[in-house]
Formats: structure tokens, C-alpha cells, sequence
């Protein structure tokens, strides 16, 4: 679904103000300041900047290696440079990128077969060994990946120059869309070998639409079109990242003719930009989903059932999803949003109810509520505000606790399970559109992430991770999220829609991830 506006100075008589519906919900909160350069015409004409997209996102990539990354604003700006072996269409389908074709070849042998011509932006050539180096490359402990999608792989073997086999310790059902994104970059091998790690970071090579030209960090990132490229050169001549960590400065960038596209943005910054000429929105349904992730395994309140049950009725999500998103996202029941293979239909939210989580409050020992602590990325900290005066009307006093979005992320992936407290909030992106990728870290007991131990969930996890039948991986995912409901170790929240704001330069629609790929993207002149 798109949902496109035109903005100019406007009020809609029939829509409730955003602090009316706060109110009514118990909920005041800081409205985010619209950014001063917001007004009149910009200081710097968009059409200076020629055929060159410029596009900010919340954060600067970690590093140009895509191999020591996993976080999306690094994979929004890399998959611009470097190919993966599928890809994922608007369609959400999974469509051929480096590889043509992919079969399975027993229960642990996948064959994938390249497409021939292809050469790196060096004019070393992309073939079954470069495709083998770099899988390797990413599962070497001296790598330090930090991809967890190629768990399963054990090594590859080259059958011919364009065919290789993928081999896994198991059955992995969704192998070739894992290799949509970050586990499926292949680099060169030839390059690495006579630069070295450190040398390849600082001047990366692949085989995508555009060529790295010089990255100045946390000012902007630069490449050019590779007309060399396989499939045909980019519309743009040039593409820029900026990273705006401030919605707000991101968007007066945008107004005042700095970058033509701002991504990233969260609902409630977005609405701020309503009634400023010269800007647009484009809202994109979206696969993103967010969720309270509850710490069951340490001593406290958490650790019983009757409260995590009682938070889910306390967090009223529809109304969190109105008065502070602006109705830009959908109500997701448990955990797999929809879209994704393995969601639920069946399924219903919990009801929302401040009477019946106070009585399951009472019932486990806390009749005058209890108190704890919130931990959010600043970037979310309208809806952890919200979601902490929610559950204040059912007497538990979640005080925020806001970090920068580094640490957040360096806590989060740590091996310290208590690292972002109690209860965080969190996101994930769910780019293979597989319930898998939603579940993978942090249901199984044994996972990075996972703060719930339950050995069916485990057995559950192993099911829909290694099935070669789709039908008993969708039991598996419904009674997974059966069981996630009856012991609620998360509070489920929404899947956020991708909402992008622009001048009148840029054509460009996304797919269901939002991934930043701007091949195809085409700028008026």
C-alpha cells in the first residue's frame, strides 16, 4: 500500500488534533520541534546538485566492509556498491541478482548457478570462487561478523566456475533468502588478498550500480555510477548518504535543498512537516516490527507470567499506533508480522484492559503495581514515553531510560542479556520476510538476544528453522506464537510503515524493508 501527499498549509476539521488524542489516552508528550529552516523556499536550490541523488538516514554506516557489519543504515548505503546473490522484488518475492538460479540438492546441499559477465568496479572477475571466498570469509571467527543469518552453513564447494554448492551442518529452508541482504554480499577475493581488511574498508570494491568515491565519516558518503554494471548503468550519475541523526535536522536539510530524500523517519517526526509547501511524504506499508522485549530470567516482577500477561493488556497498542504514530502502522498479535511467512491470521491481540492487568497484578503479589525501567533508543522516545504512561494507568512506573543510538546497538548485541535492563524496546526488520528472521535471536534459549527459556519454544524454533516442508513450519510458527502469547515474555507492538519524505526530485518506491537500494531511483530535471 502507498500512501502519497502533497504538503501545504492545511487543517483537516474532521481529524483529532495530535495532543487531543494524547490527552484522552493519559498521554502528554513532548511534540518534536519542526525544524527552523523549515519555512519559505531553502537557502541552497535543489537543482545545483545535477544528477545526483542525495539521501539522509538516521546514522552513518559502522564501515565499508560489508562483512563487518549487520546493522541496516550500513546495508542501506552498502547494497548501493556490492550485489548479493538474490534479491528480494517489491513484489516480495525472491528474485535472481548474482545467482540466476538456486535448487536444493539433498538436505544439505544448496546449488546456486551465477550469472556469467559479471565483473567487479576492478575488473576482477565475479565467479564460483569469489562467491566462495566471501561466504567463507563472513563464517572465519577471525572475520568477526557479526551476521548470524549463515549459521547453518558449513563450507562451499566450487563445481565449475559459475556453480557452486552451499553446504550446511542441517536443513536450512530459507538458505537463498538469507542471501538476499547481508549474508549473500560477495566480494572480491583477488583485491582483499593484495590490500588486506583494513585496506578494503577504506577503499571498498564490489560489483553494484555504484562505485565508492570517498567516505568522510558522520559527514557523507559518495559514489558514482558504475556503467560497467550487468545490469545496465543508474539512472543518477552520483549518489550521496548523509547521516542526520536529528529528524529535525534531516528535514530542514531536506527544505533547504541539501539531500532531495529523508529516510528513517519515525511517524511522529513526519508529522511535523505537515502544512510546509515544498515537501512531500511518501508512506510505504512497511515490515519493520516493534516490540517490549521482557527479561523473564532475572529476579523480579518479570520473572512471573500473570505480570508479563498483564503488561500486554496494559499497553493499549491501537491507541499508541493513533495518538502517536499518526495511524502509520499496523497492530501486530505475536511477534511474526504480517507479510512474513508464518504469520497467524487466527491470532487476535490481546485485549486491552487497565482493569484486567491490574487484577493480574493483584493476583501475583503486586495489588499497588510495582516499579521498573524502560530502556530505549532516543530516536523512539516519543513511543517509550507512551508506552510508559500506559502502563502508569495500571500502576506500573516504568521510568525511561534513553541512550544514543551507538550504545543502544552495543548493548544490544552484546553477550550480557541484561545489558538494556528489564524491559526494552526494540525492532526488527524482518528482511527475508520469513518469521525466522523475527525470532531467530531472541526466542531460542541459547540465542544472543534470548531473555526466555522454554523448552518448547526451543523445540519450536528447531522445527521452522530446519523443515524442508512449509506446511509444518507454519504449525510450528502458529504454535510458536500461541505459546508466545500464553507466556508473554514480549509485549508485541506494531509493524511501522516506511515513510520517506522528499522535494520534487527524486523517483524512487521501496520495497517491503526499506532497504536503500537506489538503482532504480530517477530525478527530475
Amino acid at each position: 500500500m502507498e500512501r502519497r501527499l502533497r504538503l501545504g498549509r492545511r487543517v483537516d476539521p474532521g481529524r483529532p488534533a495530535r495532543r487531543d488524542i494524547l490527552r484522552l489516552g493519559g498521554l502528554l508528550l513532548p511534540a518534536v520541534a519542526a525544524p527552523a529552516l523549515l519555512t519559505g523556499c531553502g537557502t541552497s536550490p535543489a537543482s545545483s546538485a545535477g544528477n545526483v541523488l542525495r539521501v539522509s538516514q538516521p546514522g552513518d554506516p559502522k564501515t565499508m566492509d560489508p562483512h563487518k557489519q549487520g546493522d541496516m543504515t550500513s546495508m542501506n548505503a552498502l547494497i548501493n556498491m556490492f550485489d548479493t546473490l538474490t534479491t528480494r522484488g517489491q513484489d516480495n518475492l525472491l528474485h535472481p541478482r548474482l545467482a540466476l538460479s538456486w535448487a536444493a540438492r539433498g538436505a544439505t546441499t544448496w546449488r546456486f548457478t551465477l550469472r556469467p559477465g559479471v565483473t567487479f568496479h576492478n575488473g576482477e572477475p565475479c565467479d564460483a570462487s569469489a562467491v566462495k571466498f566471501s561466504i567463507e570469509r563472513v563464517l572465519d571467527p577471525a572475520t568477526k561478523s557479526p551476521i548470524v543469518e549463515l549459521r547453518y552453513v558449513k563450507d562451499v564447494t566450487v563445481v565449475d566456475r559459475l556453480t557452486v554448492d552451499v553446504h550446511t551442518t542441517v536443513h536450512d529452508p530459507i538458505l537463498p533468502d538469507k542471501l538476499s541482504l547481508f549474508g549473500g554480499v560477495i566480494v572480491p577475493p583477488r583485491y582483499l588478498a593484495r590490500v588486506g581488511d583494513a585496506g578494503f574498508a577504506e577503499h571498498p570494491v564490489g560489483t553494484g550500480p555504484f562505485t565508492f568515491v570517498r567516505w568522510q565519516r558522520d559527514h557523507e558518503l559518495r559514489m558514482r555510477a558504475f556503467a560497467g554494471h550487468w545490469q545496465g548503468r543508474p539512472h543518477v550519475d552520483g549518489l550521496v548518504f548523509m547521516p542526520q541523526p536529528n529528524p529535525s535536522s534531516s528535514l530542514a536539510a531536506l527544505q533547504s535543498g541539501q539531500v532531495d530524500l529523508a529516510a528513517g523517519l519515525t511517524p511522529d517526526a513526519a508529522q511535523q512537516l505537515d502544512g510546509y509547501g515544498g515537501v512531500r511524504l511518501d508512506g510505504f506499508t512497511g515490515i519493520r516490527t516493534s516490540y517490549l522485549s521482557l527479561n523473564t530470567l532475572d529476579h523480579g516482577p518479570l520473572e512471573d507470567r500473570r505480570v508479563r500477561q498483564a503488561l500486554n493488556h496494559a499497553v493499549d497498542v491501537p491507541l499508541l499506533i493513533k495518538a502517536v504514530l499518526g495511524g502509520k502502522a499496523t497492530e501486530v498479535p505475536a511477534m511474526i508480522p504480517r507479510g512474513a511467512f508464518g504469520f497467524d491470521p487466527s491470532l487476535r491481540p490481546f485485549t486491552r484492559s487497565v482493569d484486567t492487568a491490574r487484577s493480574l497484578l493483584a493476583e501475583a503479589g503486586y495489588p499497588h503495581g510495582f516499579s521498573t525501567s524502560l530502556t530505549a533508543s532516543n530516536v523512539d522516545s516519543n513511543v517509550a514515553e507512551a508506552i510508559s504512561g500506559l502502563l502508569s494507568r495500571a500502576g506500573v512506573h516504568a521510568r525511561v531510560e534513553l541512550l544514543d543510538p551507538g550504545t543502544y546497538a552495543d548493548r544490544l548485541t552484546s553477550d550480557d542479556h541484561g545489558a538494556l535492563g528489564p524491559m526494552y524496546l526494540a525492532a526488527s526488520t524482518v528482511w527475508t520476510l520469513d518469521g525466522e528472521s523475527m525470532l531467530q535471536s531472541n526466542v531460542r534459549s541459547d540465542r544472543r538476544q534470548s531473555r526466555w527459556h522454554d523448552k518448547d519454544a526451543d523445540h519450536l524454533i528447531d522445527v521452522e528453522e530446519l523443515s524442508g516442508d512449509p506446511a509444518e513450519r507454519r504449525r510450528a510458527f502458529a504454535d510458536l506464537q500461541r505459546l508466545i502469547q500464553q507466556e508473554a515474555p514480549f509485549v508485541p507492538l506494531y509493524q511501522i510503515d516506511n515513510i520517506y519524505a522528499r522535494n520534487d526530485r527524486p523517483r524512487w518506491k521501496p520495497g517491503p524493508a526499506g532497504v536503500l537500494a537506489m538503482q532504480s531511483a530517477e530525478i527530475s530535471r
